[in-house]
């Protein structure tokens, strides 16, 4: 897979989940004034989940409105099924897509079909990880205590990474929390002690209200409510948000929103 993908990935879930980030730092991109950091909003990826009867590849890629034609032509052309397309964000400059992906098979040859798709973009080489995540110009722990979990630095970005506990299946297997069916929050650090906030929430349809009206009793956009998925169980629906306010209120007013959902508890 890393051959054909022509970058590395690293394994996960007992060494039965391969997820390759596929980050568009190439792109520079305008939201509501803020020049986004590729891990705020950018971060494709590929994941290849290994089962005793077949591979999964699930995956989320990043395209300019110019680029998502050619794309789309890729993977129907070898196979991969596309399962949403959507944004992240609100008022961005230049257009940009996010196209889910699927497919079932022999990992080489899904690989080789992202890497299809890949080439059809402007997407940079993997870059190295830096020695030394730069810092993070938030109340990093005031954003954890209102959460109830730690975060982690990543690029500039503040993250969190929520699990479920339900048990996900799709076409007949069961799911790892590492393909991507979790809780995202992520912080983008912009002066005095300000953040813009992206990611997207994980829910099942009974809970979508509830969060919905959690984010906006704390004056979070709601940008997207999607699937990933054509066949999951249970039928799991992401929704996607922005704000650009203090870190730490926007922490306990996304708090509110994550025990709105059946999320794991902090470890």
């Amino acid at each position: 897979m890393s051959d054909a993908l022509g970058r590395t990935g690293k394994l996960s879930d007992n060494n039965t989940v391969y997820r390759v980030a596929l980050t568009r730092s190439d792109l520079s991109v305008v939201s509501s004034g803020v020049a986004i950091k590729p891990g705020l909003s950018l971060g494709g990826y590929a994941t290849f989940t290994r089962y005793d009867d077949t591979t999964m590849l699930t995956g989320d890629l990043v395209a300019t409105e110019t680029e998502l034609p050619k794309v789309t032509d890729a993977l129907q052309a070898r196979g991969i099924e596309q399962t949403a397309l959507h944004k992240h964000l609100l008022e961005q400059s230049p257009p940009v897509w996010w196209a889910h992906i699927h497919g079932m098979g022999d990992p080489a040859h899904l690989a080789q079909g992202v890497r299809a798709a890949l080439d059809a973009t402007a997407i940079p080489p993997a870059a190295a990880a830096p020695a030394q995540q730069p810092a993070i110009d938030l109340d990093t722990a005031g954003i954890d205590n209102a959460l109830g979990r730690k975060g982690s630095a990543d690029g500039g970005i503040y993250k969190f990474t929520i699990a479920r506990n339900d048990a996900v299946q799709d076409s007949g297997h069961v799911v790892p929390p590492g393909t991507g069916v979790n809780t995202a929050l992520n912080f983008q650090p912009v002066g005095g002690g300000r953040a813009a906030i992206n990611g997207d929430f994980v829910v099942t349809a009974p809970e979508v209200q509830n969060v919905i009206q959690a984010l906006r009793r704390g004056g979070i956009t709601v940008v997207e409510l999607h699937n990933h998925s054509l066949t999951d169980e249970p039928r799991l629906f992401y929704m996607h948000f922005w704000a650009v306010d203090n870190a730490v209120a926007l922490a306990k007013a996304l708090r509110t929103a994550v025990d709105a959902t059946n999320a794991k508890p902090a470890q």
